[in-house]
């Protein structure tokens, strides 16, 4: 799996043009501010619905249901749960770019958890077996080979590693299908391109990232820190070439 992130750096940069574009380009539909399009998202609703609540109102208001049971489980830290309602109500609202955006940003915030765990378990895996460092080279080596205890905690925990891996990667998959939708909706917005480009950027897709990043300057050209941006699309172009 490509967990790759070279371009990271740049985002750090992105990021300042993000706070400083947000409140003229907007993002969604009926996007009014950074409190609203995150709203939810870091768990910072515990005086909003509960969850029995808004599982209720899905009967009579399906939309604005599974909208607040999102809400409501990203509160209580239930990110895969919130991420599922927001998943129905995308279903509901194919023409919702906020929902969209939202749920992207909870597939990433999900992915980067995985992405997490997943380095956790990568050392783990060189810790799982201290006695190999000591090992002689060559016959001597190979005959005296491996603990059968160690052999089993680095196969379990290359495991785990692999199994983080692919969680890591099918979240930030689905997050940049989730900003596509977004993007397809709004063409026009340059913010829904950047996100694009991050999703693409965390799951190894850089000929996707480095398109986004085009569009995002010809949407915005008198940009901040346009020449950094080029140089980042720059970065991409051999990637970009060596994948066709």
């Amino acid at each position: 799996m490509k967990l790759r992130r070279h371009a990271k750096w740049a985002y750090v940069l992105l990021a300042v043009l993000f706070a400083a574009t947000f409140a003229a380009v907007g993002v969604g539909s009926g996007s009014s501010g950074l409190d609203q399009l995150f709203s939810g998202i870091f768990g910072g609703n515990g005086g909003g619905t509960s969850i029995s609540k808004a599982q209720a109102e899905i009967a009579k208001h399906p939309a604005k249901g599974y909208l607040d049971l999102s809400h409501a489980y990203e509160a209580k830290g239930q990110t895969l749960n919130a991420i599922s309602a927001l998943e129905s109500l995308t279903a509901l609202k194919k023409k919702d770019a906020s929902a969209f955006t939202e749920l992207g940003q909870l597939q990433m915030n999900a992915g980067e958890k995985y992405y997490k765990h997943y380095t956790a378990a990568q050392s783990a895996v060189a810790l799982s077996n201290p006695s190999q460092a000591f090992q002689p080279a060559g016959t001597l080596g190979t005959a005296i080979g491996t603990s059968p205890i160690e052999q089993l905690q680095s196969t379990q925990a290359n495991d785990r590693a692999s199994t983080f891996s692919q969680q890591a990667s099918t979240e930030f998959g689905s997050a940049l299908q989730s900003y596509e939708s977004a993007a397809k909706l709004h063409p026009k917005d340059s913010l829904a391109q950047y996100y694009v480009a991050q999703a693409a950027d965390a799951s190894g897709q850089y000929t996707v990232e480095a398109s986004a990043l085009k569009r995002y300057l010809k949407l915005d050209p008198t940009a901040p820190n346009r020449s950094q941006i080029k140089a980042v699309i720059k970065q991409l172009e051999p990637a970009k070439k060596k994948k066709k």
